[in-house]
């Protein structure tokens, strides 16, 4: 449903999300290695959430990246709007460019149902839940810094 790009990014949030502390920013390189993303790749990515205001850039020997607000506060539906847009909720899950409401693919029902329960989803879940629970070791990912 979502691109590389996409999963790369709410990654990439989820782990900046669990070392924040509102001012020290978090090196690229760190990221890239330590969830396994292409550093490049996780370098364009980080850029446009730039843009798009969820995270703040700084340069320098301390620089890296930092949450725009607070982990409380960003929804996982605004890093998956940053990245690919809104339209993923809306796409057919065949592939059908004309499939909707009046002329509806052989899923189109069902996945409608299934698409609006994952919006839901990322609408209601916030970065610092998602902390929580890899803090108390109700998820299997791994966040924490290694060798450090």
């Amino acid at each position: 449903m979502f691109s590389t790009s996409c999963h790369y990014g709410l990654q990439a949030m989820l782990y900046i999300a669990y070392h924040h502390d509102g001012k020290k920013n978090i090196d690229l390189t760190q990221i890239a290695k330590e969830q396994d993303i292409p550093k490049h790749f996780l370098s364009k990515i980080l850029q446009l959430l730039v843009k798009k205001k969820l995270l703040i850039s700084t340069k320098g020997p301390s620089g890296g990246f930092r949450l725009s607000n607070t982990p409380e506060d960003t929804r996982l539906i605004e890093i998956i709007d940053a990245i690919d847009g809104m339209g993923v909720f809306t796409k057919c899950g065949i592939g059908f460019k004309e499939c909707d409401d009046d002329n509806p693919c052989p899923i189109h029902d069902e996945y409608k149902n299934v698409r609006n329960n994952v919006r839901n989803l990322f609408e209601n879940k916030s970065l610092l839940e998602l902390v929580e629970d890899a803090k108390h070791g109700k998820s299997i990912i791994s966040l924490k810094r290694t060798g450090r």
